[in-house]
């Protein structure tokens, strides 16, 4: 079955750099989209980068230009370099695969599975 394992999370003070890491297995990782989302507390989950199955790549406006998003078909590993790191980062950062075809990159409901999340704290 198809599994999402993320890792890579941790505690940084503000203006550090953490690099999220996502491990899949059960499916062709290569040939399905995948996007990485987060929820802080008390706040919906969302959208923070995603790359499509040929490349294409989408940010949300907060991180955009801060955060970078790749993948490694070969170890079917999809990535999150964070970069400038503030405060208003700090949520669990989830990772999700096989978007809904005609959905968005970066919307929650276009994904059929998830991973389990890693906690970002970002410190002031």
């Amino acid at each position: 079955q198809v599994q999402l394992v993320e890792s890579g999370g941790g505690s940084v003070q503000a203006g550090g750099s953490l690099t999220l890491s996502c491990a899949t297995s059960g499916y062709t990782f290569g040939a399905e989209s995948v996007a990485w989302f987060r929820q802080a507390p008390g706040k919906e989950r969302e959208g923070v980068a995603g790359i499509a199955r040929y490349g294409e790549t989408a940010y949300a406006d907060a991180v955009e230009g801060r955060f970078s998003i790749s993948k490694d078909n070969a170890k079917n590993t999809l990535y999150l370099q964070m970069n400038s790191l503030k405060p208003e980062d700090t949520a669990i950062y989830y990772c999700a695969s096989h978007r809904v075809p005609g959905r968005s990159l970066l919307e929650v409901a276009s994904y059929l599975f998830w991973g389990q999340g890693t906690q970002v704290t970002v410190s002031s």
